[in-house]
This record gives C-alpha cells, sequence and structure tokens, in this order.
C-alpha cells in the first residue's frame, strides 16, 4: 500500500454518486446520517482487506432512487436492504454467481458498462440542470450550475494525473463548512431497530429489490470484476463475481439491521478511483476509515452540513468517471461484438438493465446454438 497524493485522489473521486444519494435518503427519507454511512465505511475497510484494490463502494442507485421518488420510510429500506443482502450473500457463498458470469460474453458486459457509463452522466446533468429537493437550500441556479460543472469536468479530464480531485473536493468541503458549518454537532446520530411485518417485507421486495437485483448482478458483479481485471490484470482475479456479492451482500445485512442505506460495490467506481490515480488497498482504506469518522464524530449534524456540498464539483466528477468507464469499450473488435455492446447499453440505459441482459443473452447465444445444430447436422 502506498498512502500518497494519487492514492487520496482516487480515493476521492467516486463521491459523485455517493453524496446526492445519501443526502437525499438522510434529508428526504428520514435515515439516520451514522446509519447511512456506517456500512459503507465498514464495506470500504472490508474491500481494502479482502480485494487489496481500490474496489469502490456506492449506494444502491436504483433502490435509492425509487425510494426517494416514492418518499419510503426507514422501514421498507431496511427491509429491502436485509432483503437484498441475503439474496447476494447465499448466491455468492454458493458460487451460483461465478457459474452464472461464464455464459455471459466480454461484449456484453462492456454493454453494461456503457449502460452505467450513460447514466452517470445522466445523473451529472440532472445535478446541475435539476438538482434535488435534498440540495436546493443550496443549489445555484442552473445558469451558474452548469458551466461550472464543465469546468470541473474539463479540470478533471485534463488534470487527473495532478491529482486535482483534492484540490475540487477539498473546495466543495470549505463551501459546505462556509454555509452551514455553524450546524455541525458532534456525536453520531441515533441508530433504529426496523419494524419488520409480512407487508413492509412485500413492500421491499416488489418495489425495491426486484428493480435492483439485475443491476446489483451486472454492474456490482459482472462489470466490476470485469474492469478489476482490465485495470489490474493478475492481480484483479481476486475481485470475482462471487466474492463481490459476498461482502456487499453482507454488508446490507448490517445496513438493514440498522436501517441505514443498503451499498454495493461498481464498476463506474472503479473507473473513478483508478483513473484518478489509486492503486492500492490505500484508497479503499483512507475512504472507509474517512465515512466512519464521519458517521461515529458528526453524524448528529450531518444532515444540515452535507446538502451544502456544491453539486458542480459533484455533478463535474461524475460525468468524468462516466465518459472514462466508457472508454473501457475500446477493447471491442468486430462488428458483431460492437453491436451487441451498442444494444446492450442502449436498452439498458433507455429501459432497464434487466430487459438488456435478456436481450444480450439471445442475441450471443441464439445464433451460436444455430451455428452448432447446423455443423452437427451437416457432420452426421
Amino acid at each position: 500500500m502506498k498512502f500518497d497524493r494519487r492514492e487520496l485522489a482516487g480515493a476521492v473521486a467516486d463521491l459523485g454518486v455517493f453524496v446526492p444519494i445519501a443526502v437525499a435518503l438522510i434529508v428526504s427519507n428520514g435515515l439516520s446520517a451514522t446509519a447511512v454511512l456506517l456500512p459503507a465505511g465498514l464495506l470500504y475497510l472490508a474491500a481494502a482487506l479482502v480485494y487489496r484494490l481500490p474496489v469502490p463502494v456506492q449506494p444502491l442507485k436504483a433502490f435509492g432512487a425509487i425510494a426517494i421518488a416514492k418518499g419510503l420510510g426507514s422501514d421498507e429500506i431496511a427491509a429491502g436492504a436485509l432483503l437484498l443482502g441475503a439474496m447476494f450473500l447465499l448466491a455468492g457463498r454458493l458460487g451460483i454467481l461465478d457459474l452464472l458470469a461464464k455464459a455471459f460474453p466480454r461484449s456484453l458486459v462492456r454493454g453494461v458498462q456503457l449502460t452505467v457509463g450513460l447514466l452517470f452522466l445522466k445523473i451529472a446533468w440532472g445535478l446541475v440542470t435539476d438538482p434535488p429537493k435534498s440540495f436546493a437550500e443550496h443549489a445555484l441556479a442552473s445558469s451558474w450550475a452548469l458551466p461550472l460543472g464543465i469546468l470541473v469536468l474539463v479540470l478533471a479530464l485534463t488534470l487527473r494525473r495532478y491529482a486535482i480531485s483534492i484540490l475540487l473536493v477539498g473546495s466543495g468541503i470549505v463551501v459546505a463548512l462556509v454555509l452551514a458549518g455553524g450546524q455541525l454537532e458532534l456525536g453520531p446520530s441515533p441508530l433504529t431497530v426496523p419494524s419488520l411485518s409480512g407487508g413492509v417485507l412485500l413492500t421491499a421486495l416488489t418495489v425495491l429489490v426486484l428493480p435492483q437485483a439485475p443491476l446489483s448482478f451486472a454492474n456490482s458483479c459482472l462489470a466490476t470484476a470485469d474492469a478489476a481485471r482490465v485495470y489490474f490484470g493478475e492481480d484483479g482475479s481476486r475481485v470475482r463475481p462471487g466474492r463481490l456479492a459476498t461482502t456487499f451482500g453482507t454488508a446490507n445485512l448490517l445496513a438493514g439491521a440498522i436501517s441505514g442505506m443498503p451499498v454495493c460495490h461498481g464498476a463506474g467506481g472503479m473507473t473513478a478511483h483508478y483513473k484518478f490515480g489509486a492503486r492500492t488497498a490505500a484508497a479503499p482504506l483512507i475512504m472507509g476509515a474517512s465515512i466512519l469518522v464521519l458517521a461515529v464524530c458528526f453524524g448528529a449534524g450531518l444532515a444540515q452540513v452535507l446538502p451544502a456540498f456544491p453539486l458542480p464539483v459533484l455533478a463535474g466528477l461524475l460525468a468524468t468517471a462516466g465518459l472514462l468507464h466508457i472508454a473501457l469499450l475500446r477493447d471491442l473488435r468486430g462488428a458483431r461484438d460492437w453491436a451487441l455492446a451498442l444494444l446492450v447499453g442502449g436498452i439498458g440505459f433507455e429501459v432497464n438493465l434487466l430487459w438488456a441482459l435478456a436481450a444480450g443473452l439471445a442475441a450471443w447465444w441464439i445464433p451460436y446454438g444455430f451455428d452448432r445444430l447446423q455443423a452437427r447436422t451437416a457432420s452426421a
């Protein structure tokens, strides 16, 4: 491990997804700030120890977006975390996901990564043109936020080798403290045990878990493992789909038990960490320790301070990660691979990843089956 400025720059580069969803769940859905941050911090530390690489930790994007849009309470969110955690922990430990992963060709995985990159760009655009309600008090008008977000994007793309993300995130922290630092309080916010019932579990399963599960399988497991191999070669072989499911599944059992924020890994986060300089377990250790300090020492006042973080910084970093993540498609060869990746990416972005995976598998394996059948017929 190397604790230097490049590791620190890579560590903070993935805040564009983390902060908006975390803030919305705290402010809009009433979750405890400490409960939101604690599972993420512990999963970052676990990722550092298990994988010894900058494996990211992110909120569940579809899960979080639905919970925020529908105004679901902490009980439904906790039930969803428990169900999803148990599902992926079991699938990971039984080796089911490693077996399933063999059915997915590289071009299909690239399509999933294209979907994630496009979603990052969409979220970044929304942050500066239609700020989330939870940031409304301190959000800039879009006439200011959009050009500032583009400036952050240009700086992040052109100067990322010089650890520019440290300066950008540091500036954002200073702005947040100037605007709302007087509301900081020492100590954690209260933790609560969820109240579960049949109705709560059913709502969580149908509204939250089922839409999220395909995304978690495709992005958190398949695409993250693939990105690790692309960026780290043989060292990336430690990052397998089943192990990823096991680590974030376990973290979600904790998140559900304390009514916290469900978390996962993510291929886009892997790109953000790597492209801004992270190469070792130092980056997730830095993030994990920092998040735990915030959760335990300042959780009581974070609901007032976090919404003051400037959205153009988050949007610019997120858009940078999205563009760099889409660049993974560069290693595709041949019209068939490109067509499949674009098909999966387009359907995943416009509809959802469940339909994208189904279409991609059919487009790949049905012609393969016909070819095998014709070969057998000819040999007979």
